[in-house]
């Protein structure tokens, strides 16, 4: 059966980009005969408000979405994700690193990939003796995956996109990715993959933003015996110039544009449905 999900992080209200994303994973399920899931992904405490939870609930109730219940709220299961870290601890794949972004960011001839300037992999060069007294002494630090070591292990991966079709996994382009942080139980790459599992997710639909990272959650996947779903990423909304919505676009919010007197129908049209 097809389990779709649509899970987004109460930071911000929805904007039409949002209503695309869900709308996709909703009609692709319902196509299907499948099933539709909704997940909060609420892990960073210091962004995430209560009242834009509510606001997701109304906000695709009123596009006319349905979806089960419970729903899934990152912030409710930090022991599902602890215990995947654990594990990939307990197999010499994690280590904690002890740089600042700005120490990374200022590495000589670091070089660039998704995410930015790729973590030179200083702290993992420390020894086990090192690191212990760093973190008695109270040093803030990540825990990061060991990729090279990683992939020396799960040998070649590939994923499925229904759009690009087989794609070989390149997780390495990341570096050695923050799993986790000292205000952070759980890093998105981590999360998402954790969750996709526990919740039968088998197509995971999203934007062609977070192609790249499919790298990362297709690795973690083989690390942990998850099962691979397949991916379908796709398009953006974009407004009148041409750049991607972001939730700072407030006349593009699905509240906005319903008080402005939309109706849901063409709301739903102008999401590109």
């Amino acid at each position: 059966m097809v389990v779709t999900r649509f899970a987004p992080s109460p930071t911000g209200l929805l904007h039409l980009g949002h209503a695309h994303s869900a709308l996709f994973a909703f009609t692709a399920a319902r196509r299907a005969g499948g099933r539709f899931l909704l997940r909060v992904e609420d892990i960073d405490g210091g962004r995430c408000r209560p009242e834009f939870i509510q606001a997701i609930f109304d906000d695709l109730a009123w596009l006319g979405l349905d979806w089960e219940w419970p729903v899934r709220r990152q912030s409710d299961h930090p022991a599902d994700y602890r215990a995947a870290l654990d594990r990939l601890g307990a197999e010499g794949l994690v280590y904690p690193c002890f740089c600042t972004r700005k120490d990374i960011a200022d590495a000589a001839g670091a070089p660039h990939g998704p995410d930015g300037p790729i973590y030179p992999g200083t702290c993992r060069q420390l020894s086990a003796t090192e690191r212990q007294a760093r973190i008695a002494a109270g040093a803030p630090f990540a825990l990061r995956l060991a990729v090279g070591e990683a992939l020396r292990r799960t040998g070649p991966l590939r994923w499925h996109d229904r759009a690009a079709g087989p794609v070989a996994a390149d997780p390495a382009a990341f570096g050695d990715v923050v799993l986790a942080r000292k205000d952070t139980p759980t890093s998105y790459h981590l999360a998402v993959t954790v969750d996709d599992a526990l919740q039968g997710v088998s197509l995971v639909t999203r934007g062609v933003d977070l192609f790249a990272a499919t790298h990362v959650h297709r690795l973690l996947q083989a690390l942990l015996d998850l099962p691979a779903p397949e991916y379908h990423h796709h398009r953006l909304i974009t407004d009148a110039d041409g750049r991607r919505l972001a939730k700072r676009d407030r006349a593009a919010t699905l509240r906005s544009l319903r008080e402005a007197g939309h109706g849901a129908d063409a709301v739903r049209a102008m999401a590109g449905f």
